[in-house]
């Protein structure tokens, strides 16, 4: 084994350290190092003087290297939503494109997909999907719930569930029709990008850019996840408001990984997912060789427990906006093409206030699922690894179990421990696929869960307490 040490500089003047080896044959050993800040312009290289002072294209690089930039925005868009990386490698990328040829997608969809539009609507729920008995890979185990939008016109989204039961060997993929924002639910997964490594567990994501290339490994594991496809504009962080400069997501948690490369001569397959389609090319090396790069579009994970909440202190409880983590806006201020929302550990403290999510229809469409933990809204039967689908419009709120017990019980300070839900919502309808529509874990008395909300109406007594 050969070493390749990192020497890492970041425009955040943040000095950071790391190591890696690789091998010319076999699979590399790349480390997961990081680089702190959200939306910074990093420069990072894995080989010392690998990155060009002051200009972008020499006419020779150091260490015989090509460059090239990868842009996830038009040329011409403003400086606060531009984004482009210079990448400095072993080969450009249209030596790692070969020959492409359609390929079966197993259970992945795309928007507009109108295979299921006599499925009846309604609020939906499904129980945990167990995992496959079946080796696959990340592009094989990603499994379309629902689609929004138009994939083509970029906007909205698609929720995915992913599962992995084995590494990607000499494998590699990515998406040409959106960014991927990965929410580990079981077991570790190691990401091996063409800008360094990044290793997710349950309570972190990582967000893949439109075009990044990238491989998945298994740590210790068959691994679960929740995948939202962004069709739309990059995921940011929202406006705080009047809440100020602090809390919710910092920008100081999110790491992108520093510098890391392989120099790999072994017939290797390119999965390109692709207006829809999924396509393979047969490569003759791993396109995962880039030495040094800088810039601001690059993948990145941030860990959800690092959420600083924001709530009421005296009565009432803000709109669950509040819990967003990031968005991808629309070209609708205030209109997100999509929101992320969590739902994790925090105090309750508000006074004579009904203290779980009010009953609610909205013009959104909210997917949710449960990574660990009991959601306080639906303590029965929705269990980590579930998710539901409430619709546009379609009305939805606590249980008859979570009513009565937020209604009846004693307010003093309670503090939700060992739980972290989340949500993608969109502002377009999620129409859900055959696959979902067809799960055994599909549950058909979902709706029974209101069943048991008696009417409490009486005009001769205005004092709720009074019994």
């Amino acid at each position: 084994m050969q070493p390749i040490c990192h020497r890492i500089r970041s425009t955040s003047n943040q000095i950071l350290s790391g190591a890696s080896a690789g091998r010319r044959e076999g699979r590399s050993i790349m480390a997961a190092r990081y680089m702190s800040g959200f939306g910074n312009s990093f420069e990072t290289e894995a080989l010392p003087d690998a990155l060009p002072i002051g200009r972008n294209s020499p006419q020779k690089c150091n260490y015989g290297l090509y460059a090239e930039q990868l842009s996830g925005s038009p040329f011409t868009a403003p400086q606060a939503t531009n984004q482009r990386s210079w990448l400095y490698r072993i080969r450009p990328t249209v030596k790692h494109s070969g020959r492409y040829r359609k390929v079966d997608k197993r259970h992945l969809r795309t928007a507009p997909c109108r295979e299921d539009a006599d499925t009846p609507i309604g609020q939906m729920r499904w129980s945990p999907v167990p995992m496959p008995d079946e080796k696959i890979s990340f592009v094989e185990g990603l499994c379309t719930v629902t689609t929004a939008g138009d994939a083509d016109t970029q906007v909205g989204m698609a929720a995915h569930l992913l599962f992995v039961t084995r590494a990607m060997q000499d494998e590699y993929f990515f998406n040409a029709d959106g960014e991927l924002l990965i929410v580990a639910q079981e077991n570790r997964l190691r990401l091996c990008t063409e800008f360094g490594v990044i290793e997710i567990e349950p309570g972190e994501i990582c967000i893949i850019p439109r075009g990044v290339i990238f491989r998945t490994e298994l740590v210790d594991g068959p691994a679960r996840a929740y995948v939202c496809e962004n069709y739309g504009g990059a995921f940011t962080l929202p406006d705080r408001g009047p809440i100020g400069a602090n809390c919710l997501a910092n920008p100081r948690d999110f790491l992108t990984p520093v510098a890391a490369y392989e120099d790999r001569e072994v017939p290797s397959k390119l999965y390109v997912k692709w207006g829809g389609e999924l396509y393979l090319s047969e490569i003759g090396q791993s396109p995962l060789d880039v030495v040094a790069w800088h810039g601001n579009y690059a993948p990145y994970k941030y860990d959800l427990r690092h959420f600083s909440p924001v709530g009421a202190i005296s009565f009432d409880h803000p709109d669950p906006s509040i819990f967003t983590v990031m968005t991808a806006p629309s070209e609708t201020p205030g209109t997100a093409n999509i929101d992320f929302v969590i739902f994790p550990e925090r105090w309750m403290v508000a006074e004579n206030t009904f203290r779980p999510p009010w009953y609610h229809r909205n013009i959104m469409s909210e997917f949710m699922g449960l990574i660990y933990g009991v959601y306080d809204a639906k303590p029965e039967g929705f269990t980590p690894g579930g998710f539901s689908l409430h619709n546009c419009m379609l009305p939805h709120g606590p249980d008859e179990q979570a009513f009565e017990t937020a209604s009846n019980g004693e307010l003093k300070p309670v503090k939700l421990t060992g739980t972290m839900a989340f949500m993608f919502e969109t502002r377009f309808p999620q129409r859900i696929t055959r696959y979902a529509a067809d799960l055994p874990e599909l549950q058909e008395n979902y709706i029974d869960c209101w069943d048991g909300l008696n009417k409490h109406f009486d005009p001769d007594r205005k004092d709720p307490w009074d019994r």
